[in-house]
């Protein structure tokens, strides 16, 4: 029996794995999807096939379509198996049945994405599914790497930054950082509903709230006092990430600094409503979005962004595992 010959994008054509790409961000995070058109051709199509790679991976993991309800909860780890599986299958050039793995192998093939930074993704998910909750700010900050600082790491890659401009890489780590603390204070109350907690138990325990108990409707309040920090650590790594933006070309930069108001601006509207933060989804209109692209294009074309003092206290460098463990 002949070995199958690699052929990165499991035959399909680019064209088709860059649509179905494209249908995945219009499905699964509106978002992002507007920042990502404002990419020159080459690299919307590359962030497309990657954060269709990521979509897949979570709705896997977590038996779910699109990011929406939890399926059953059963076999999880073997879940996780199977992404793994895939993943290799990817990297190998083997086809993998699935596209948007099919389409990872592609876009990793082209921009040097390593095995590395998939397995830190990954590696996030497998947290999910051994029922882990951060005891410590760093556990929930190395949760954030995983699920979301790995993948700007990997953004990066995609927007053409090599590996000896590691200045560049951490503050695109930064960006996906903030981008998580958003999502984590956004769905606090969605994220308990699935018996999950990704708030530190020393914060809870500072507010004298159980787990399992913070996100009821009498303990808002309390759970609301503890959004000015989340937030402020949010802000403090936005703030970060634009020095890396600054070093992007033109379009990437618009797009990237389009990307951090909007979700920004999600962390300050859970900020601002206090305890009514989770009476219903924090989402951002469409009209806002465009006043943050708007805003984005002249902060991108001054390109003179602050450095914030301090720097953010975690950093990639702390949060990725050490090689070889």
């Amino acid at each position: 029996m002949r070995d199958t010959p690699a052929q990165f994008g499991g035959g399909r054509s680019r064209a088709n794995l860059v649509e179905k790409a494209h249908q995945s961000i219009k499905l699964g995070s509106r978002s992002f999807a507007v920042a990502s058109s404002l990419f020159d051709r080459t690299t919307r199509e590359r962030v497309w096939l990657l954060y269709a790679w990521c979509r897949r991976c979570d709705d896997i993991a977590d038996n779910q379509d699109m990011g929406g309800e939890l399926g059953d909860q059963k076999n999880r780890q073997d879940r996780i198996e199977a992404i793994r599986v895939l993943t290799r299958r990817a990297f190998d050039g083997q086809p993998t049945a699935d596209p948007a793995f099919d389409g990872f192998g592609m876009v990793a093939a082209e921009c040097g994405i390593t095995r590395d930074m998939a397995d830190h993704v990954i590696s996030g998910f497998a947290l999910d599914a051994s029922d882990w909750q951060p005891r410590t700010d760093g556990d929930m900050m190395r949760y954030c790497y995983y699920v979301a600082g790995a993948v700007g790491v990997m953004m990066a890659r995609v927007m053409g930054v090599s590996e000896d401009e590691s200045e560049v890489m951490d503050r695109a780590c930064d960006l996906g950082l903030a981008f998580q603390l958003a999502n984590i204070s956004r769905d606090i109350v969605e994220d308990d509903a699935a018996g999950r907690c990704y708030l530190p138990d020393n914060w809870l325990v500072e507010k004298d709230l159980a787990p399992g108990q913070h996100a009821k409707p009498h303990n808002r309040f309390k759970l609301a006092s503890l959004m000015p920090r989340m937030i402020e650590r949010m802000d403090r790594h936005i703030a970060a990430s634009r020095l890396g933006a600054a070093k992007l070309r033109f379009r990437q930069r618009w797009a990237i600094l389009s990307a951090a108001r909007i979700y920004g601006a999600i962390g300050h509207k859970v900020l601002d409503r206090g305890q009514n933060a989770w009476n219903r989804r924090v989402v951002i209109g469409p009209f806002a979005k465009i006043g943050h692209v708007i805003a984005a294009f002249f902060e991108a074309l001054i390109n003179r962004p602050k450095r914030p003092e301090p720097m953010p206290k975690w950093t990639r460098a702390d949060l990725e595992p050490v090689k070889g463990w």
